[in-house]
């Protein structure tokens, strides 16, 4: 009897992945700094040029917020019917994910990548339902504000005071075919919004004072811009070197059970790694004094958590134990081949303690060609 090769089965699934990249739908997306700056309307018209094309194409949702000039555009569009439920005695519309699918469009127009479903849905998020039809092989036109990028949370709100509660994974505009900056300056915005083009009345007048503030405005647009520079250099050096991306770099993240704002250490490192076109490995060192059997439940739960949330931002996720967390690091980093370490600042004295008082001078001694990030 013959034993399988598991050279040969790693083979075949390489294989077959690429059979099922190649099977997949392909996924545009229109990015803006903000609501009222056209995405939802683009979207809308490239539809609309598209079935004047002869491409089969279908609104999977859409939103157009009451705007006269966005309905407008949805024209002879074919709408698939959304689904409709309840929520607390609410009537809600979401879109219908299956009927889409059984439907089998080239072209789904699906607005709001960042929407929550309502709880009874099949998935939690949109854009968890635009991966099902980019799986079935229906190509997908989605539209996104820039607030909503997962690793820009803590940036959006240091500028502008607002805590964003709808996000979408990074890895979602990574794994994007093609990226459209939507933008209007800051005063034309503006304009729009006491036109009541963006907002009912009522809403004006706050939203001109809080979050669409000329330094608000002029902030976001630079973010959407330098994210869709980002996106077309990873672009071109994926079309350069597409077999070799590892020698942009390759980025680690340490996690530690104590250490400051893990959200902030993860959103970092996804952006340095995205900038280097960069796998990452959010890197956790169980020490003796972290043994199961001494480590409270809260502790391991916020670990567990943190370890999580850096899988779903694409990073991958390394567990190890160890008697020194800086040794441990440092030979992770040199068995992968780690050109940037990104560390949290030392705060507390059982912070201290944990790190041993010295592991940025430690990897800083060992890996002098490794660059250190401390947030």
């Amino acid at each position: 009897m013959l034993e399988a090769d598991p050279a040969a089965k790693t083979r075949a699934d390489d294989f077959l992945a690429i059979i099922r990249k190649q099977q997949a739908g392909k996924l545009k997306i229109y990015l803006g700094p903000c609501p009222g700056v056209g995405k939802t309307y683009s979207m809308l018209v490239e539809g609309n040029r598209l079935k004047k094309g002869g491409v089969d194409v279908v609104v999977g949702y859409v939103e157009p917020h009451e705007r006269p000039e966005t309905s407008a555009q949805i024209g002879d569009l074919e709408i698939i019917p959304p689904r409709l439920t309840t929520y607390h005695g609410i009537a809600l519309k979401e879109m219908d994910v299956d009927a889409v699918i059984a439907r089998r469009p080239t072209v789904a127009l699906v607005d709001e990548l960042a929407h929550t479903n309502a709880p009874d849905s099949k998935n939690r998020k949109r854009y968890e339902d635009v991966e099902d039809l980019l799986r079935a092989g229906i190509n997908v036109i989605s539209t996104v504000n820039i607030q909503h990028l997962e690793s820009l949370y803590n940036f959006v709100e240091e500028t502008t005071g607002v805590r964003v509660k709808e996000r979408v994974p990074d890895e979602i505009l990574t794994k994007a075919d093609q990226i459209v900056n939507i933008d209007l300056p800051a005063e034309d915005l503006q304009e729009r919004l006491q036109a009541g083009k963006i907002y009912p009345k009522e809403r004006i007048e706050a939203a001109l004072a809080n979050f669409f503030t000329q330094k608000n405005l002029t902030r976001l647009r630079e973010m959407t811009l330098t994210e869709t520079a980002n996106f077309l250099d990873r672009k071109q050096r994926d079309a350069e070197n597409d077999q070799n991306v590892s020698a942009l770099g390759q980025v680690m993240v340490a996690i530690s059970s104590q250490g400051p704002d893990p959200g902030r250490l993860l959103r970092k490192t996804a952006r340095l790694a995205a900038q280097l076109n960069a796998q990452w490995y959010a890197v956790y060192v169980r020490t003796p004094s972290e043994s199961a059997v001494r480590i409270d439940a809260e502790t391991q739960r916020r670990v567990n958590d943190t370890l999580e949330t850096a899988q779903k931002m694409g990073g991958l996720v390394f567990s190890m134990k160890g008697e020194s967390v800086a040794k441990a690091l440092v030979s992770f980093a040199r068995e992968y081949g780690i050109t940037h370490i990104v560390v949290g600042r030392p705060g507390p004295k059982r912070l201290r303690q944990y790190f041993q008082s010295s592991l940025h001078e430690v990897l800083l001694q060992e890996l002098p060609d490794v660059d250190l990030v401390v947030v």
